[in-house]
């Protein structure tokens, strides 16, 4: 595209920084204790590009760091700009880097792995033991997150959009990747039964993409009737299950008698009357929850999948029996590897259900993340709307 037709998109900077400037940063301090701050940003340093973040979702990753100050073992040691799910405009470009024009709109890949040691090499960058993810306590000093006017990332991981996906679309091919890492993984055949545990944004898509990659039958459970209505209304899944919330449960064998009546409930959904029906060929949990595991592993055929997706309570007690005699294969799920180029191609076709009708709130600027932070640990806003995927812009 000539470089006129993108400055009808966002105007291209006449002149380039050769100093450092400044710039607005959320950052949070402690939990809940969220701050606007100036920060200085130098020119991109060679292989990087400076990018205008102009969309960034809140994960639930970020709500967790926001309310605690960490997010499962991973606990904050110093001050951490949150924000992951970005995308943004090209506003300055580094030395050594080729292919990129200012004003291009791209999607960023926040975690930058070593690309030297066996995950590496292997092309299973997520598992990099040396990764540094943007928004994560794992590396000190912190990689700080996309809630910053502006970031200099290494050109490598940032992804060039299509005029016709929307910067928000873009933003959301991080959820998107977990979804397409999630699917590969699961290696899913024509004509398979998948149930889905969790109607958050990520389980919403990867029940799209189980759909996508040929199963049939896609049943989709939660505790909130809003987001089973959402997935069902708007082409997600099939069929749905609303799980009735139980009482605290402190007996292992209540929880499992709770996790069989669950997954009894579900399977009968799953399995259109047909009377030989053994269970979902691919199981996908995204919630973390220990009883959607333990659902999981009962709603599994024999030689049938249960992949865990969603990272919640780090320590459960799991029916190990009903995997053993149902050899249930068991796949663990971390991030994505290799899945920006899919999903934009993914995106760009229309074939999944809107991207943009699944934020269904929008905040204007940094000094509103505080705002969007509490709204998006909620399933529904004061007005009772139900709240989904929420979308900070600048």
């Amino acid at each position: 595209m000539a470089p006129s037709a993108l400055a009808d998109i966002y105007p291209i900077p006449a002149w380039h920084y050769s100093k450092a400037i400044t710039i607005q940063a959320s950052v949070l301090h402690g939990p809940r204790d969220l701050r606007l701050e100036t920060r200085s940003i130098l020119d991109p340093a060679p292989n990087e590009l400076q990018i205008a973040i102009k969309a960034t979702g809140v994960c639930g990753s970020d709500v967790s760091y926001y309310n605690k100050f960490r997010n499962g073992d991973l606990q904050a040691v110093q001050p951490l700009s949150l924000g992951h799910e970005s995308a943004g405009v090209v506003v300055a470009i580094g030395e050594a880097v080729t292919g990129f024009v200012i004003g291009e709109r791209v999607a960023l890949e926040v975690g930058v792995p070593c690309d030297n040691c066996r995950s590496c090499q292997r092309g299973r960058y997520n598992l990099c033991p040396s990764m540094r993810f943007r928004s994560s306590a794992k590396s000190v000093p912190h990689f700080q997150g996309t809630l910053q006017e502006r970031i200099n990332h290494p050109a490598k991981w940032c992804h060039k959009i299509p005029l016709h996906v929307t910067l928000e679309s873009a933003a959301l091919l991080e959820p998107l990747s977990v979804a397409i890492h999630a699917t590969r993984r699961a290696s899913i055949e024509q004509g398979d039964t998948a149930i889905v545990f969790g109607a958050g944004t990520v389980g919403l898509l990867v029940a799209a993409m189980a759909k996508m990659s040929g199963a049939t039958t896609v049943v989709i459970a939660d505790i909130d009737s809003g987001r089973v209505n959402y997935a069902l209304s708007n082409g997600f899944a099939h069929k749905g299950y609303i799980v009735t919330p139980r009482r605290h449960l402190n007996d292992t064998a209540e929880r499992l008698a709770v996790a069989k009546e669950v997954s009894g409930d579900i399977m009968q959904i799953a399995s259109l009357n047909d009377i030989d029906f053994e269970g979902s060929d691919v199981t996908f949990d995204c919630t973390g929850k220990e009883i959607c595991m333990q659902a999981g592993l009962y709603s599994t055929r024999p030689g049938g999948k249960l992949i865990m997706v969603g990272m919640g309570t780090p320590i459960q007690t799991l029916p190990m029996s009903a995997a053993h005699l149902k050899e249930i294969d068991i796949i663990g799920i971390f991030r994505y590897a290799n899945t920006y180029a899919t999903g934009i191609k993914i995106l760009s076709s229309g074939i999944l259900p809107s991207l943009d009708n699944m934020v269904t709130h929008r905040f204007k600027g940094l000094g509103a993340a505080k705002e969007a932070f509490e709204l998006a640990g909620k399933t529904v806003d004061k007005d009772g709307k139900l709240v989904l995927k929420v979308v900070i812009e600048s």
